[in-house]
């Protein structure tokens, strides 16, 4: 009985130095996270309900929610927050059908192709948002931009297009760079997750006479979904959090035709400096991304 008591013992205080040793493995990052994520968005709920300035021009003053109310009467936050839907509405799909889609395409080609297509698709990922804004930068150029110099010579276009100084072509030139800097980890985790659907499951479907969409629809979309789930989630994300574009080619404009929430926040913290109006913004967006990557949750679970 006593050498019971004993093993008991010895494994609970086995248990309890791994628990204590894993806590301080995972002390640094916990330090990390509560610092710089915990805190901050701690103060940026206290802030929003302060006229605050951050001691630049004067002291903070209570005004409780006025700054939600002035944020939905504010016609540039409207148009922006209309921007980042219209964003987020045609990036998702279009970033997540095409990824799928060249997937398909490739996840069965030799090791060669395949991690050819596979870098040249990520490239845009791991390349700096500078060095890619410059580039397509200079291809919107109205003077000497390829996409006018192409469009002029085959007659598609009759003059040179101010392409990011039209209010009808900012914004969805600013969506195409976001597309084509979106794709590549979709494309890389939908090649994963086709690789390692059942093939047997696949086989059988086909010896049956199931057609190739019968096959996709039946067999493969269900083992993709969990792929599929995050790959919404984090492109959604991604879209509502569109910024450094915006900094670096048009800046909002023109008149305010490609402001994003992200980019007012930024303005009214980083050039008004009206801290407690930028961070009621922020959780107004921060509510919108988690309501919505709660409904993707819940229409893929459904549909699972």
């Amino acid at each position: 009985m006593s050498n019971k008591k004993n093993t008991v013992s010895m494994s609970r205080a086995l248990v309890r130095r791994e628990t204590i040793s894993g806590y301080l493995f995972l002390l640094p990052s916990l330090l990390f996270f509560v610092g710089f994520v915990i805190i901050p968005m701690i103060l940026c709920i206290y802030t929003g309900f302060f006229d605050s300035t951050m001691g630049k021009d004067k002291q903070d003053v209570f005004i409780g929610l006025s700054n939600y109310a002035e944020m939905f009467r504010d016609p540039v936050f409207r148009r922006a927050l209309l921007n980042t839907f219209i964003i987020v509405i045609v990036s998702v799909p279009t970033v997540c059908a095409f990824s799928l889609w060249v997937a398909s395409a490739i996840y069965k080609m030799k090791s060669p192709a395949l991690s050819f297509f596979r870098c040249v698709f990520y490239l845009p990922v791991v390349t700096g948002s500078v060095a890619v804004t410059v580039v397509w930068k200079w291809m919107y150029n109205n003077y000497y931009g390829v996409f006018n110099y192409i469009g002029t010579k085959t007659g598609i276009l009759e003059n040179n297009i101010n392409w990011l100084g039209d209010q009808r072509f900012a914004l969805w030139c600013i969506i195409l760079i976001l597309f084509t800097t979106s794709v590549g980890q979709p494309i890389v985790l939908y090649v994963s997750a086709l690789g390692n659907v059942d093939p047997s499951l696949v086989e059988a479907a086909e010896v049956d006479g199931g057609t190739h969409l019968q096959v996709f629809w039946k067999i493969k979309w269900p083992q993709i979904m969990p792929t599929t789930l995050y790959i919404l989630v984090i492109t959604t994300i991604n879209s509502f959090q569109c910024f450094a574009l915006i900094q670096l080619l048009t800046s909002g404009g023109p008149n305010h035709s490609t402001d994003t929430v992200m980019y007012y926040i930024y303005y009214m913290a980083f050039k008004l400096y009206r801290y407690g109006y930028a961070n009621a913004m922020g959780v107004v967006l921060a509510i919108f991304i988690a309501v919505l990557s709660a409904l993707q949750f819940k229409v893929m679970k459904s549909n699972d």
